[in-house]
């Protein structure tokens, strides 16, 4: 079978569309059916906004963003600031990331053993182990390309799955174009909203683009190359995204139904799957989670890499070291016992509140000299500026809900 060459973007898209987007866009639709479409219409274009200039800084400059956010700052302290800033980000981010990924793949096997009335001793333990173990074995092999033949498989996989789904379900395209065009927050919705943002806009997906689009193009000829990609791989990951929501607000919004487990998914693909609904989203929650538990140690092995100037090299033992520590974090924390709904919940939050950090950033980064005549248009800063308004307005409210100030 010959698949189809991708970019970059395409595993933009595969790296958002895991275990975090399948639960937390169930939660948007289930908790407050199509009032929140809107966030996901923001965040595909929020995420075409900066992906764009990662791409285009990894092309220009043939460096990732690490190594560009590194370059620019040439004072000590601000050096310092920055690295730490990042460093922070990432790791706590990412740890997040990871817990929420092997935990949504863990989900997914659970459900598929309890579908088949198996009996796995301890699986809370033995499954987060086991998709450590898959994740290690991937990635100190450094096979990128079969990565990138799962990666279609899953995304083609998904995208049949959920859109037929929604079409299957029949859903009020009224109100689906009400929530699609029509922001609103309702009461207790802020944290869901952060969470939609964060599982699409992903701060780890900046510093992978930048990196992997250096490595796959290398003149500015190859820009157009670079936007076509984007433009077709981002809106596919959110129609996809916009279908599980949409899907589950037929599915559960005003019918006292709750999500607890992927068992509970499963009525949401009952008009498609039948009684093997339950199997069908296990294997999806776990493939999907599979190739984002190696994504997200990878792109951070690329960020710190490049920001604390070391080797950015899959063979490097500094590289090794640091995407072992993501995988260990999140193995570590998808084994702790807390609920994966919870871990996962946690994890898309994490996101939406580090992203504003990492996005100015990457604002100021595309407007040095070092980029000459691609630096950043007037229009692009002001795009880039409102998206980092709107994410930090979301993370300020919601830090302030969470001391009882707001």
């Amino acid at each position: 079978m010959k698949f189809p060459q991708i970019g970059p973007a395409f595993l933009v898209t595969a790296a958002f569309i895991g275990p975090g987007t399948v639960i937390t866009a169930s939660l948007a639709g289930a908790n407050y059916g199509f009032a929140l479409v809107w966030a996901l219409l923001f965040s595909v274009i929020a995420t075409i906004i900066l992906q764009e200039m990662t791409a285009r800084l990894g092309i220009v400059t043939q460096e990732g963003l690490g190594e560009n956010i590194r370059n620019a700052c040439k004072h000590p302290l601000l050096r310092a600031l920055a690295i730490f800033l990042v460093v922070s980000a990432i790791v706590i981010g990412n740890g997040a990331y990871q817990s929420g990924n092997i935990s949504g793949a863990s989900l997914g096997l659970i459900g598929i053993v309890e579908q088949l009335d198996w009996k796995i001793a301890s699986a809370n333990i033995v499954f987060p182990l086991l998709i450590g173990i898959v994740a290690f074995l991937l990635l100190i092999t450094g096979s990128y390309k079969v990565i990138e033949k799962a990666l279609i498989v899953l995304v083609g996989v998904m995208s049949i799955s959920f859109i037929l789904t929604f079409l299957l379900t029949n859903p009020d395209l009224s109100a689906l174009f009400r929530g699609l065009f029509i922001p609103q927050i309702p009461t207790g919705a802020t944290l869901t909203v952060i969470a939609l943002i964060g599982t699409t806009v992903v701060p780890y997906n900046l510093f992978l683009h930048a990196a992997s689009a250096s490595k796959k193009w290398h003149s500015t000829n190859d820009l157009p190359r670079s936007r076509r990609d984007l433009y077709i791989s981002v809106p596919l990951g959110g129609l996809i995204s916009i279908a599980i929501l949409s899907t589950a607000a037929t599915a559960f919004f005003g019918n006292q139904l709750s999500i607890k487990s992927a068992a509970d998914l499963a009525p949401a693909l009952q008009p498609l799957f039948g009684d093997m609904a339950s199997i069908f989203i296990g294997i999806g929650l776990f493939a999907s989670g599979i190739s984002s538990a190696v994504t997200a140690p990878l792109a951070a092995a690329f960020a710190l890499s490049g920001i604390l100037n070391l080797k950015n090299d899959l063979h490097e033992n500094s590289f090794k070291l640091i995407w072992l520590t993501i995988l260990v974090i999140g193995v570590l924390g998808a084994s702790l016992g807390y609920k994966p709904m919870a871990v996962i919940w946690f994890a898309q939050v994490a996101n939406g509140i580090l992203l504003p950090i990492v996005t100015i950033f990457l604002l100021w980064i595309m407007n040095t000299a070092a980029l000459g005549e691609y630096r950043n248009t007037l229009k692009q800063n002001i795009l880039a500026g409102l998206v980092i308004l709107v994410t930090l307005l979301l993370s300020g409210r919601s830090l302030f809900s969470a001391f009882g100030l707001l």
